[in-house]
C-alpha cells in the first residue's frame, strides 16, 4: 500500500520563487526610446505587449516569447505607422536576493513596420536586456525591465538601428512543479515531533521486494519503530505519527494566541491549503499550575482558539479537530517558569483524508 510521507521541512520564505512555477505570463507597458535617424517624432512612443516565459526546474535558463505593438508612431515628416514586433529570448534568473528576483535575458526577434519609409523598415533585430521581478503574493510579481535592441539596417551603411525600451508590468506565475526529494526526518522521542521547514510532499515507491509491512503504513517492519499504527495516520520513514510543534506560546492562565504566534499559523494554514489530502487534529497543552480539570479545559480552549484562527485563514473547518490534554506530555521541566513556558503549547497531528 502506498502511502505519503510529510517532508518536514518549512518555506525559508513565505513567496514562492517563479522557476516554482511552469509558466509566467506577463502583461508589460512601456515607452521606446529610438535612434534619430529612424525619423520618429519626438524619438520615441509608447508600446505595450505580453511576454511568456517557461520554466524547467534544474534550468537557469528559461525560453521566453514576447509580442509587443506601437500603434499610430508619428514620424518628423508626417504620417505615421504601426510598429509590431516578436522575439524569442532566453531568460537567465538570478537567485532571489531579499524579496527581489534578478534576470538577464537575450535573443532575436522581427519588427514590422506597416508604413515604411527610407529610414524605417522591417527587418530582424538582436536584442539584450536586464530586469527584476518583485513577488507580493504567491503567484504575483511586480516586473521591471530595460531592453536594447539592433535591428539590422541595410540602407544605412551597414550600421545596426538601435531602440532602448523601458517597460513596466504584472508577472502571473502559475503549474506548479513538484520536486520529489528525500525525506529528512528530526529524530525525537515518540511520538515524533518535527518542524515544518518545506512546503513539499513525496510518495514512497511502491515496495516490490517481498518484504513484510504489518501495519501497511508505508515502512517495512525492518524499519518500523512504530507498529500497529493507524492507516490514516501521517508517518515519518521510520514509521512513527509525524506531529508538527505549531510553536505557538501562551501566557499563564491564557489561551489567547500572541500575535507574534500569526505568521507561525500562517505557514501552517497555507501548508493545510496546498495539500488538501491532510486533515489535522489540534493538541492543546497546559503547565502543571491549577487542578486537572481547570488544565483539561484550558488547554482545549488553546486549541479551538488556534483552529479558529486557521479558519480565518481559509482551512476548511471539516479537516480541524481540536483535544485539551492539560499537562500531559510535558517536553520541559515544570520546576522553572522557562520550562513551563514551553509546556504551555499546542501542536498538530496530520492525518490522510
Amino acid at each position: 500500500m502506498t502511502k505519503r510521507f510529510l517532508l518536514p521541512l518549512l518555506l525559508a520564505g513565505s513567496l514562492a520563487q517563479a522557476s516554482d512555477y511552469k509558466y509566467e505570463i506577463s502583461p508589460m507597458i512601456g515607452y521606446n526610446i529610438s535612434e534619430g535617424n529612424l525619423g520618429i517624432k519626438d524619438d520615441g512612443y509608447f508600446t505595450g505587449g505580453v511576454e511568456a516565459q517557461f520554466n524547467t526546474l534544474g534550468n537557469k535558463i528559461s525560453p521566453e516569447f514576447s509580442v509587443f505593438h506601437s500603434h499610430k508612431v508619428d514620424y518628423k515628416a508626417g504620417g505615421d505607422t504601426q510598429i509590431t514586433r516578436g522575439a524569442f529570448n532566453g531568460v537567465y534568473t538570478f537567485e532571489k536576493i531579499n524579496t527581489v528576483i534578478p534576470f538577464a535575458k537575450m535573443g532575436l526577434g522581427i519588427e514590422n513596420i506597416s508604413n515604411e519609409n527610407r529610414n524605417n523598415q522591417t527587418g530582424l533585430f538582436v536584442d539584450a536586456g536586464a530586469g527584476l521581478k518583485v513577488p507580493f503574493t504567491q503567484n504575483w510579481a511586480l516586473k521591471l525591465e530595460a531592453i536594447y535592441m539592433a535591428k539590422i539596417a541595410s540602407n544605412n551603411a551597414g550600421d545596426a538601428d538601435s531602440n532602448l525600451v523601458g517597460l513596466v508590468g504584472f508577472t502571473y506565475s502559475f503549474g506548479a512543479q513538484k520536486v520529489k526529494t528525500v525525506p529528512k526526518i528530526v529524530k525525537k522521542e515518540a511520538p515524533q515531533v518535527v518542524e515544518i521547514i518545506e512546503e513539499e510532499v513525496v510518495e514512497q515507491e511502491p515496495v516490490l521486494k517481498p518484504k513484510l509491512d504489518s501495519d501497511n503504513d508505508g515502512v517495512l517492519d525492518e524499519n518500523d519503530q512504530c507498529p500497529n499504527t493507524p492507516t490514516d495516520v501521517v508517518v515519518s520513514s521510520n514509521g512513527c505519527p509525524v506531529t508538527i510543534n505549531l510553536h505557538i506560546d501562551f501566557n499563564n492562565n491564557s489561551y489567547v494566541v500572541q500575535k507574534t504566534s500569526f505568521a507561525k499559523i500562517d505557514k501552517f494554514a497555507n501548508f493545510l491549503k496546498k495539500h488538501k489530502d491532510y486533515s489535522a487534529q489540534i493538541v492543546g497543552y497546559t503547565d502543571n499550575i491549577g487542578s486537572d480539570a481547570y488544565n483539561n479545559k484550558l488547554s482545549l480552549k488553546r486549541a479551538d482558539a488556534v483552529k479558529k484562527l486557521l479558519i480565518e485563514k481559509g482551512v476548511d473547518a471539516s479537516r480541524l479537530t481540536t483535544i485539551g490534554m492539560g499537562e500531559l506530555n510535558a517536553i520541559a521541566s515544570n520546576n522553572t517558569p522557562e520550562g513551563r513556558a514551553q509546556n504551555r503549547r499546542v501542536i498538530a497531528n496530520l492525518t490522510l483524508n
